[in-house]
């Protein structure tokens, strides 16, 4: 296990890494999630092994710290990752990221540009819209903070399912909540139109069975691949563990 200080009072952000050749690649969870569980099989697959791999946990959720007093939005979450990049000298970097943590990926490319280098989305979080209102991360922003950490976090996780809730009961309550409230923000610019504004390569993988990606067109005439991956769900890199590992080495000999 590795960690950085990633703000004045000593609180960490951790990470598996896992040793091999730069550049280096960092994995990067969704909401409710920490990247050991969901990425170390695909990292450690013939098709990605070999090069350095940092599996890192957003704060707030894992390994790494969950203190109280921290926003938890999509920003700070950036920044805090660069500190703890920069702090890993792992720069500049291959960024994987999942559902939210795409979010994250894009504003972290965003805000620190010298940082990444190439950026692979997995199912992400593109827009608001986009989201099911019955899906767990609407119904979670639908309490106020103080029921949600109270009473809420039982019938969130129910419908979130066991597998989610394995690692979800690792995070810290306040945490899942404003990352959840401040993901379905929309007073920002969205997602898609700072990955847009992004001059790096970047690649989106979606889940094959559920038709095109929503607005793939403008997608792809901004020059982002969308690469539809068969025979998975939105948690691509365990559905589809050979699928998935194929597309993010190809998208990342780019």
């Amino acid at each position: 296990m590795r960690a950085a200080r990633v703000r004045p009072d000593g609180t960490t952000i951790r990470w598996v890494e896992l040793p091999g050749a730069e550049p280096p690649r960092v994995y990067v969870h969704g909401l409710g999630s920490s990247s050991a569980p969901y990425y170390a099989e695909a990292a450690a697959h013939p098709a990605l092994a070999g090069f350095r791999s940092l599996l890192v946990d957003l704060l707030g959720f894992g390994i790494s710290d969950r203190p109280d007093d921290a926003a938890y939005t999509l920003e700070e979450h950036a920044d805090l990752l660069a500190e703890a990049l920069t702090q890993a000298k792992a720069v500049p970097a291959d960024v994987v990221a999942h559902s939210m943590g795409g979010g994250v990926a894009i504003l972290l490319a965003a805000r620190h540009p010298h940082l990444v280098e190439r950026l692979v989305l997995v199912d992400s979080h593109l827009d608001r819209h986009t989201y099911d209102p019955a899906s767990a991360s609407w119904k979670m922003a639908g309490y106020g903070e103080e029921e949600f950490v109270a009473e809420g976090w039982e019938p969130v996780s129910e419908l979130a399912g066991p597998h989610w809730t394995a690692t979800m009961r690792l995070a810290g309550r306040r945490a899942l909540y404003r990352s959840a409230v401040d993901m379905l923000n929309d007073t920002r610019p969205t997602m898609r139109q700072t990955l847009l504004g992004l001059r790096i390569p970047r690649t989106v993988l979606y889940p094959a069975a559920g038709g095109p990606l929503p607005g793939e067109a403008e997608l792809v005439g901004d020059g982002v691949r969308a690469v539809p991956i068969p025979d998975c769900g939105h948690n691509i890199m365990i559905d589809n563990v050979d699928g998935f590992a194929r597309a993010v080495s190809d998208a990342l000999a780019r």
